[in-house]
């Protein structure tokens, strides 16, 4: 597993794992169709190699630990490969946890690796959604 080093993100991902599908509430399908664009829209950033573009999706918390769009470039290409240079993208389910909502997205990682994202994204004052975090876990892979 690859965290973010952020102890709100971790603790609001902790969450989500412990939550059964009976405690999580689902939100509306325009928060959901948002919050995807939002993620797609940095997945293609990373994809065409334009930190300040994925940056932009980034908190100001987390635009504040990574200082810059290269800092945050060299975190990301080190650390999330799987969403830096995904094989393929699939949008889960949206879950409304305690402290904010978590996306589930199943990426296969450039070396055929299936990923589970679970990206943390927080609504800004203006309405708009950004990304708090992301927490990458390999997923067994099953045999023949």
């Amino acid at each position: 597993m690859r965290y973010l080093p952020v102890s709100v993100t971790a603790a609001l991902l902790a969450a989500v794992l412990v939550l059964t599908p009976a405690q999580a509430q689902e939100p509306g399908t325009q928060e959901a169709a948002a919050i995807q664009g939002v993620i797609t829209a940095q997945i293609d950033a990373f994809r065409s190699d334009d930190g300040a573009r994925a940056w932009s999706f980034a908190t100001p918390m987390l635009q504040k630990q990574f200082a810059d769009p290269d800092t945050f470039m060299t975190m990301v290409k080190g650390g999330y490969k799987p969403v830096y240079r995904p094989k393929s993208v699939v949008f889960g389910r949206l879950r409304d946890v305690p402290g904010g909502l978590v996306q589930e997205v199943f990426v296969v990682g450039p070396d055929g690796t299936d990923w589970t994202a679970l990206y943390a994204v927080e609504q800004q004052a203006d309405g708009s959604w950004r990304i708090s975090g992301c927490r990458l876990v390999e997923q067994p892979r099953l045999s023949a």
